[in-house]
């Protein structure tokens, strides 16, 4: 009897897990009701303008192609994401390798002709992950050699990224032909193709889903994947085992960094023919939304990204069809970082359920030591 009331007794890590998952949750229907006051409060028609945000993304092929089209840069960050902060990093550099990344595939699709279309989108994305594996090593050394802060290296590492990149677009890669600020036009072996038809779902929706599963069997299914984790939780106490906290600190950075660059190439060749971006695409950052409302697990990241593209689809479509601006979505976006982010929101039901369970524990060790000393 004891037994089986002992198995049914949470333990305070999956109390701290359900927690977790119910500030999320929580988060994001606080975020969501406040979209729709917003909507009531400043829009003509806020039925119509509702169902527009709401249900919108799922009206049409074309506009739930779009929400997939906007989760795929998102699932490479989003697993970049895990890596570096699940070592407890905020190296910000996912959102410069995203954009250099770009670049390095860019290189490849514009000046080497392959002639195949397997191995010209392999070694571009491996460019693109190089360049990002690039971009996420200098804030991530800094760190481990020269003890500097990253976050703050590694905002100004992406300005470095991005000038770098519209450097070279605007003038050595520069098409002149193209009437607008661009690079020359992509080998047709580069680009992605397109997997469903009528809609901008391309093939970079498979690599995402291969990146998912390496990020998580990795992370959670390997030595090094748990290093990474230990050191996140405490690396004082990973150095103490005599875990390389260091060279594990760069590993972590560095495969973020590669994921992120990948991320970027495969963006691009996905969505376009040149690169033509302008400034950094803020889907390194958006990125950081989704790793931080999936808890840095590789496995929950297809779902953070799926939800965080389905708001900016519903917000773009809000914005055609209604007096609703755009930013909505950042309003939304806003919300729930802060809340998610906020360690104390919440905190007190879930202390009081954790020294609940712990006193259960031990009413049902004490009874398991009575019935072992009668016996």
């Amino acid at each position: 009897m004891h037994k089986a009331t002992t198995k049914k007794l949470r333990t305070p890590k999956e109390i701290e897990k359900m927690f977790n998952t119910i500030r999320v949750l929580l988060a994001v229907v606080i975020a969501m009701l406040f979209a729709f006051m917003v909507i009531l409060m400043i829009s003509d028609d806020p039925g119509t303008a509702m169902y527009s945000f709401v249900v919108g993304p799922f009206t049409t092929l074309r506009r739930f192609g779009e929400t997939i089209s906007k989760m795929i840069p998102l699932l490479f960050t989003g697993a970049a994401v895990c890596f570096i902060f699940s070592a407890n990093q905020t190296n910000m550099a996912v959102e410069g390798g995203f954009t250099v990344g770009a670049l390095g595939a860019t290189i490849v699709a514009v000046y080497f002709d392959i002639g195949s279309s397997v191995p010209h989108i392999a070694l571009c994305c491996l460019l693109g992950g190089i360049f990002g594996m690039l971009a996420c090593f200098v804030p991530a050394y800094m760190y481990v050699r020269f003890n500097s802060k990253p976050i703050v290296s590694s905002l100004m590492m992406n300005y470095v990224c991005m000038y770098i990149a519209i450097g070279l677009i605007n003038h050595a890669m520069r098409d002149n032909t193209a009437g607008f600020s661009a690079s020359y036009k992509f080998a047709e072996t580069a680009i992605l193709p397109v997997i469903v038809p009528g809609t901008p779902i391309h093939f970079g929706l498979i690599l995402s889903i291969i990146v998912i599963v390496f990020s998580y069997f990795y992370l959670y299914r390997s030595k090094s994947g748990y290093e990474i984790r230990v050191i996140g939780q405490n690396s004082e106490f990973a150095r103490y085992c005599g875990m390389p906290v260091k060279a594990t600190i760069m590993k972590a950075q560095l495969i973020g960094g590669f994921l992120a660059g990948v991320g970027g190439a495969v963006e691009v060749l996905g969505m376009y023919t040149r690169f033509q971006y302008a400034s950094n695409t803020n889907l390194g950052f958006d990125g950081i939304m989704v790793g931080i409302m999936a808890a840095y697990n590789p496995k929950l990241v297809p779902i953070a990204a799926f939800f965080y593209a389905y708001i900016k689809e519903g917000a773009a479509i809000l914005a055609r069809s209604s007096d609703i601006p755009i930013e909505l979505v950042n309003i939304i976006q806003a919300i729930i970082m802060m809340l998610v982010v906020a360690e104390r929101f919440f905190y007190k039901r879930k202390h009081i359920m954790m020294v609940r369970a712990a006193e259960q524990q031990l009413m049902a060790q004490n009874a398991q030591e009575t019935e072992a000393a009668k016996a």
